[in-house]
């Protein structure tokens, strides 16, 4: 029960550290940023992946993979969007 209650405090403090950290970001700064916060998203996946095959119990694993599932949507949506503007800039 030690185990669950240390998993749930960090999962609950990251997603109140990442709501604060988006949220500061101007809209205008937020297209170059992706980048950066694909690298991010790639640590969350393999932090998420060790979550969900830790199997622990059956929250931790749901967990995990509504974890691994959320963290992918995030990179591969902040790759289009960094490589549409890329094409932004790319002379006819």
């Amino acid at each position: 029960m030690e185990m669950f209650v240390f998993t749930l405090t960090i999962f609950v403090l990251a997603i109140f550290v990442g709501f604060e950290i988006i949220t500061k970001v101007p809209p205008t700064l937020h297209t170059p940023l992706m980048s950066g916060a694909n690298a991010i998203s790639g640590v969350t996946i393999i932090g998420a992946v060790l979550s969900a095959g830790s199997h622990l119990t059956t929250l931790t694993t749901v967990l995990g993979v509504a974890a691994v599932v959320f963290a992918t949507v995030n990179a591969v949506g902040g790759f289009l969007v960094t490589n549409r503007m890329l094409a932004m800039f790319v002379r006819k």
